[in-house]
């Protein structure tokens, strides 16, 4: 989920990817076996009261996405459609082959085009070669490359994945003309890249997302202060990359005011302890944005936490076509 606009007076004017709302822990499932009842909607609730007001929900796969524009229309959210690489080989696999799946792509995309719940970007789609053992490299190549079709035939900006890929990314990128035509837009998020591909990802007109996992290491830092305000997003790809402890960031995010941290990061329970209404401890939630804010705010204090958050929210905005969010 990706979101901007966090306002220390507890509101944040947020909306954005990256959130796996489709994934089944947030109903009580984990690792497939049932552990707690099911708390989506408390989950919500812990969302709105940190002040998040909208999300765009991923879709990692062809019923993923389904699933998440099922959802987007339900609760007032919008989402992406596209296939994560690790999952590529569902191209193959698919009854009627890689052309079939590619159409009912597009038939989804294409039914969901206006409104809310409506589609705002093509993937989660990209490189990913930290896990082939999921999708050799040569089969994420070519069925990234065959998505970029559907970001180009409906002029959808991309929501794209990167891991130890990124020369054969902006390769495949500027083939297909990303990168030469401004128009054709898109974020590379859940960023864990290097200063250097930072820079060269925004000289090619794509914004950079940062969330927990952005913010583990200090060269990961270094990267993070590296994003321009002007194509800086936030996200939190809950349910996974929480921000814990042992990661660089936990200077900066000790910072944060208590009343903040009280709705960003509310006290939960491990498992197998459960109680209906208190977050499940290893399960990052929508809420934690506000602390992926707050360590962005800290890398330059001049400006406010609400101009940060402000100036995020109005680049999600302007970069999904989210036009009804605007603040007046």
């Amino acid at each position: 989920m990706y979101y901007g606009g966090t306002r220390p007076s507890n509101t944040i004017l947020t909306s954005l990817l990256t959130v796996n709302l489709t994934d089944d822990v947030f109903h009580g499932i984990h690792h497939g076996k049932r552990k707690h009842e099911d708390d989506f909607e408390a989950v919500l609730e812990r969302s709105r009261l940190a002040g998040v007001q909208c999300m765009i929900l991923t879709g990692g796969s062809l019923q993923e996405s389904s699933t998440a524009l099922s959802l987007a229309a339900q609760y007032g959210f919008f989402a992406t459609v596209g296939c994560h690489p690790t999952r590529s080989k569902e191209f193959d696999e698919y009854p009627g082959g890689p052309e079939a799946y590619l159409q009912a792509l597009d038939s989804l995309i294409s039914a969901n085009l206006h409104g809310k719940g409506r589609v705002v970007a093509i993937g989660e789609c990209g490189l990913d070669y930290d896990r082939t053992h999921f999708a050799p490299e040569d089969v994420q190549r070519r069925h990234f490359r065959s998505q970029l079709f559907l970001a180009k035939k409906y002029r959808l900006p991309l929501f794209l994945h990167s891991r130890a890929a990124h020369k054969d990314l902006v390769n495949i990128l500027r083939d297909e003309g990303f990168g030469e035509d401004k128009e054709r837009k898109g974020v590379v998020h859940s960023f864990t890249g290097s200063v250097k591909e930072v820079i060269e990802l925004m000289d090619m007109g794509f914004h950079i997302s940062v969330n927990g996992c952005s913010l583990k290491t200090e060269q990961n830092l270094l990267a993070a202060k590296a994003i321009r305000p002007d194509k800086l997003l936030l996200e939190t790809d809950a349910p996974w990359c929480s921000m814990t402890s042992t990661h660089a960031s936990n200077t900066l995010l000790e910072t944060l005011p208590a009343l903040l941290k009280s709705k960003y990061f509310p006290s939960g329970t491990k498992l197998p302890s459960f109680i209906m209404g208190k977050p499940v401890k290893g399960r990052n939630e929508p809420s934690a944005i506000g602390g992926v804010a707050w360590v962005i705010h800290r890398f330059n204090e001049e400006i406010s936490f609400e101009k940060v958050t402000e100036k995020v929210y109005k680049n999600t905005i302007e970069l999904f076509g989210l036009d009804e969010l605007r603040v007046a």
